[in-house]
């Protein structure tokens, strides 16, 4: 799919971004691997990291329709990974939130539509099911404006889909880099907001393949979820830090005791498939072909009335042996 074609990632210099780009260079021969951030020194960075002649770095912020539209011009293949992720700082700042993940994901729709790319994939998270803080609801948001984008493209061959996951293990936002850190300062204890505290865990390199699996998998319209494993906060802490005492701290603002990713009032939309599950479009104004078989003629069957995929209910565990041996992979 992606031999020959132009691909296109927002915060393409993030934790994501650059995972998705060695996987690209590695799996695949790309006309042009275009990177879109912000951030110059991470572009710099990347540039002595990815010599490659497919590679392009474009300077932009997806808050900038015109300068998003011009970089975007002949792209196939859109990954829109840009975001502001951080709870606390969303909560503080709650504009800058709704700038970058609602009006940046809309102008991202915008400029795929503008260019005629064949098919965009927006990374979503298990926050924007049933929200509770800012970045949640800014994610939700924008996963409805990426499914109903369907709507607007008309006779236009562009189509858009939504990639929904959990916390990234290693990845620069999640709490194991923070208790890494104070391991090293040699801290007396380990924070922990709750002992009963559940999430869903994915590696980068799963969530790049997932992602890709996702661009053969789609018609347009989808969510997809993979099937990943949850953890307890105290599993993660001993991992990290078994020989420290645990101090539970309370809950922040923002904060869920469990996370969900498919909510139960979304069970009559929801597909279940072998690793993954798909929430169809709850409105069609275009005629798409039935979600039951996907791209790749895989067959999915639909969930029990009320079946919600929840951290705490899930069937898939890993403890802190297993967690320790991910780590060092």
């Amino acid at each position: 799919m992606f031999d020959n074609a132009t691909l296109f990632v927002t915060g393409g210099t993030g934790s994501f971004g650059r995972r998705f780009v060695r996987h690209i260079l590695e799996k695949y021969k790309p006309r042009k691997l275009i990177v879109y951030s912000r951030d110059e020194q991470k572009h710099y960075d990347m540039q002595q990291e990815f010599d490659h002649p497919a590679m392009r770095f474009f300077i932009g912020d997806v808050r900038d329709l015109s300068r998003l539209t011009l970089a975007m011009r002949d792209v196939d293949y859109v990954v829109h990974a840009a975001a502001m992720k951080h709870v606390p700082i969303a909560e503080y700042n709650p504009m800058e939130c709704v700038k970058t993940n609602i009006d940046g994901a809309n102008n991202v729709v915008q400029a795929a539509l503008a260019n005629r790319v064949k098919k965009v994939i927006a990374l979503s998270t298990d926050k924007a099911a049933n929200p509770i803080n800012l970045y949640g609801a800014t994610k939700l948001v924008s996963d409805k404006l990426f499914t109903a984008a369907n709507n607007l493209a008309g006779n236009l061959p562009t189509r858009f889909a939504v990639v929904r996951y959990g916390n990234v293990v290693g990845s620069r936002g999640s709490v194991v880099p923070f208790f890494q850190k104070l391991v090293r300062e040699k801290a007396k204890e380990i924070p922990i907001t709750d002992p009963r505290m559940t999430r869903f865990w994915i590696t980068l390199d799963q969530g790049v393949e997932f992602v890709v699996s996702s661009f053969a998998r789609m018609y347009g319209g989808e969510i997809f979820v993979p099937k990943i494993p949850s953890m307890r906060l105290t599993d993660l802490a001993a991992a990290l830090a078994p020989k420290l005492p645990q101090k539970v701290i309370g809950i922040r603002p923002g904060e869920k005791l469990h996370e969900v990713m498919c909510p139960a009032d979304s069970s009559h939309l929801t597909l279940e498939f072998g690793d993954h599950y798909v929430i169809k479009p709850s409105i069609l104004f275009t005629t798409l072909p039935k979600f039951e078989r996907n791209v790749l003629n895989e067959r999915g069957t639909p969930v029990s009335d009320g079946f919600e995929y929840s951290s705490d209910r899930n069937t898939q565990w890993i403890d802190a042996v297993q967690l320790r041996e991910l780590l060092k992979s």
